[in-house]
């Protein structure tokens, strides 16, 4: 499969992973909370594999297993507690598993083992974190729904539609040129209107949510996820590589595409507790 999308244009390998990417996410999140579990299980430890072989570039020796393994207890916990099955103190399993790093590390004899353990806790804290975090939303009220995610990804969706659109036709102020070159205040704008517009569709037939809720998760994709976006440029900046991945030919790699994710669910989920 991968050779033959070699073969292809880029717009072409974007247009075919894209659809399919889409199928695969809106299926496995309508199917069921099994489906959805395994998907962004799945995300969340490639994602973790992905920083880590992006940050070894620069010297660095992240614990690969120590780290993936920490990164999907915390995931597959914070699952199982909002599903009812595993008491929420049982959480605490992920804290000595972060003490552990330092005890590995000694062992190891490397120049800066202190550099090790703190990017080893950073990817599975930017890729776990959020996507742990994100089962708030699929029982928000305390049965999986498939609404909050899919109203979610269809706000990421319209945010990065509406920002090309926009930035493509009417894009002539940097937004932060020094980071992110092709990216302006003009399309920011356009993503923003749409990801609202789309929001309010939303409240109308997704109904877990209220009005005012689905415009505010709509305003924080629209303000977080071009600052995740902005954060995974610099990130490559800082390393000197132009995608994190190849793993989804024409689009980079899974942090390439889920950077405006991992940076909105946090917020999202604050917002949605306090209101």
């Amino acid at each position: 499969m991968r050779d033959k999308l070699s073969t292809l244009s880029n717009l072409s390998q974007r247009i075919i992973v894209g659809v399919l990417g889409a199928a695969i996410f809106v299926g496995s999140i309508l199917i069921g909370e099994w489906t959805y579990f395994l998907v962004f299980l799945g995300l969340t430890l490639l994602g973790i594999a992905e920083f880590y072989r992006l940050v070894q570039v620069q010297g660095i020796m992240p614990h690969r297993g120590a780290g993936i393994t920490l990164g999907a207890v915390f995931f597959v916990s914070v699952f199982l507690v909002e599903k009812g099955v595993m008491e929420v103190e049982l959480l605490f399993l992920s804290i000595p598993l972060v003490f552990i790093l330092f005890i590995l590390e000694m062992y190891r004899k490397h120049p800066q083992p202190f550099t090790n353990i703190a990017f080893t806790l950073m990817g599975a804290a930017y890729i776990a974190g959020p996507f742990g975090l994100l089962h708030t939303l699929a029982y928000v009220d305390d049965e999986y729904s498939w609404q909050p995610i899919l109203g979610l990804m269809l706000l990421i969706w319209a945010s990065d539609t509406g920002a090309y659109i926009a930035g493509k036709n009417f894009g002539k102020h940097k937004l932060f040129e020094r980071i992110s070159p092709g990216k302006t205040w003009e399309g920011w704008i356009g993503g923003t209107l749409l990801a609202v517009a789309v929001g309010y569709v939303l409240s109308i037939f997704f109904t877990d949510l209220v009005t005012y809720q689905w415009i505010g998760v709509a305003l924080i994709v629209a303000v977080f996820g071009v600052l995740g976006d902005l954060t995974e440029s610099l990130l490559k900046r800082s390393l000197g590589v132009k995608d994190s991945g190849t793993l989804l030919p024409g689009h980079g790699g899974i942090l390439d595409r889920f950077d405006s994710l991992l940076m909105a669910i946090p917020f999202i989920v604050t917002f949605l507790k306090i209101f």
